[in-house]
C-alpha cells in the first residue's frame, strides 16, 4: 500500500512538473521560477532523491542485496521500474538490472525484494541506457 502511495506521488509529482514546464508565465512575473511561498511548500514535500534513490534494497532475510540507482518513468508517465545495482565497489563492476516497481516492499522504511537475492538479481539481463 505504502509503495502504491510513493508511486502516486512520483507520478503526481512528475505530471505537476511536466504541466507547469508548458505552462506560461504567471501575470506580474517576468523571470521562470516559483515564489518564496512555493519554494516552501515544494521543500516540504516528496522527493525521489530524499526518499528512494541510493537507498539500499534488502531481501525477506533483511540482507542488503542491491542499491536502487534510478527509477524509471515510462513514456505514459508512469513509475515503472526500479533500476536496481547489485555487487561492485564505488559503482565499478556494479550490475544494474530493472526491477518492477510493484515488485517492492517497504517495511519499516525499507526497500523490500522478498525472495530475492543477490546472485539472483545477478543473474537477469544487464539494463543500459539508451543514449539515442
Amino acid at each position: 500500500m505504502k509503495t502504491n502511495l510513493i508511486a502516486a506521488v512520483i507520478v503526481g509529482t512528475v505530471l505537476s512538473l511536466s504541466a507547469m514546464a508548458y505552462a506560461e508565465p504567471m501575470a506580474g512575473y517576468e523571470t521562470v521560477g516559483v515564489s518564496v511561498a512555493e519554494s516552501q511548500v515544494a521543500a516540504a514535500g516528496w522527493s525521489a532523491e530524499r526518499q528512494i534513490l541510493h537507498k539500499p534494497v534488502y531481501n525477506s532475510d533483511h540482507k542488503k542485496i542491491g542499491v536502487i540507482t534510478d527509477i524509471i518513468i515510462s513514456p505514459e508517465k508512469s513509475l515503472s521500474y526500479a533500476v536496481v545495482g547489485v555487487g561492485g565497489f564505488l559503482g565499478m563492476d556494479r550490475h544494474d538490472v530493472l526491477v518492477p516497481f510493484n515488485h517492492f516492499r517497504s517495511e519499516n522504511g525499507k526497500y523490500m525484494l522478498p525472495g530475492a537475492t543477490k546472485p539472483m538479481l545477478k543473474s537477469l539481463p544487464g539494463f543500459k541506457y539508451d543514449h539515442k
